[in-house]
């Protein structure tokens, strides 16, 4: 098998990442963000912390992690560069696994020293995301090296190409305000699900209420977008079977997106629930971004 030892080191690397995000969400619900101390890369003055409490070993171990997980994205940037370099797409994603994943280390190091408002500590997230679905891509890309052009290259009008990207566009977006919500500590702002505090549309002078209402009704827009998406490509493109399974795998993520949604609410924001429900946007996320890739590098007709 061709390049054996790149794809194996990237799906560990690509399982890597997915701890990596995991471990932030674990952070941020434990609050352990600043049980290290306001030092960085030290916890507590220290390479190795003494008699450390939970929340210091869930922000240690998530330090430790990234950082590794940082050294394995560098290595396989750099090997999918030198393997991989006949395909257009690989220098791309190269540099976007190991930008975004330098930028989330640095955002973080700079949360923890001088801190940082909501807004930008919500990028967070989406920083870890786009590096993921980097790495992800890079792994596939080395699994679809020498595959026929009918499996990788789809025959689509423009028109889809670009309602492709918009949903990409679209759900980045609703990451955003998932993470705003988390960071604001507006999880619970809104009682009852669907309903928010027993209303359509609460009473959005509440600024904590106003930020869960939106988020609520951009996720719900969400599904919509991509079920629009899946109705277009199982109208018009089962021929083009990689392109339409992923429609298809698309809209079945998102709709578990949405029933973990209600979960998460009528659980009373376990941990577990909360964790599956970012573990499903990170899977959703790369879905659709392999789906934009598709799009691409797809043959535009008229």
């Amino acid at each position: 098998m061709k390049n054996i030892g790149l794809k194996i080191f990237g799906i560990i690397t690509t399982l890597g990442m997915i701890i990596v995000l995991i471990q932030g969400v674990l952070v941020t619900q434990t609050g352990s963000g600043d049980a290290c101390g306001a030092e960085w890369p030290l916890c507590l003055g220290q390479v190795f912390p003494e008699s450390p409490t939970v929340q210091t070993l869930i922000e240690y171990t998530h330090r430790v992690v990234s950082g590794l997980l940082g050294i394995m994205v560098i290595i396989l940037s750099i090997w999918s560069w030198k393997k991989l370099h006949h395909l257009r797409e690989t220098k791309f994603f190269a540099i976007m696994a190991v930008t975004f994943i330098v930028f989330q280390g640095l955002l973080g190091a700079a949360a923890v020293v001088w801190g940082q408002s909501n807004a930008v500590m919500a990028l967070h997230f989406g920083f870890s995301l786009i590096s993921f679905a980097s790495v992800l891509l890079l792994t596939v890309l080395a699994f679809e090296n020498n595959y026929p052009k009918s499996y990788t290259q789809p025959v689509i009008t423009a028109g889809v190409r670009n309602y492709i990207y918009f949903v990409l566009t679209y759900l980045y977006i609703v990451v955003y305000t998932g993470a705003f919500v988390k960071h604001t500590g507006s999880s619970a702002a809104c009682d009852g699900w669907p309903l928010c505090n027993g209303q359509v549309i609460p009473d959005l002078g509440n600024d904590l209420v106003a930020i869960q209402f939106f988020h609520r009704l951009f996720a719900g827009l969400l599904f919509f977008v991509i079920l629009i998406m899946a109705y277009k490509l199982h109208r018009d493109y089962r021929n083009e079977k990689t392109l339409y399974l992923s429609g298809i795998v698309s809209l079945l993520f998102v709709l578990v997106q949405v029933i973990s949604g209600a979960i998460v609410v009528f659980t009373g924001f376990t941990l577990g629930s909360t964790i599956f429900h970012a573990f499903f946007i990170s899977l959703l996320f790369a879905v659709v971004s392999y789906t934009a890739l598709l799009a691409n590098r797809a043959k535009i007709k008229d």
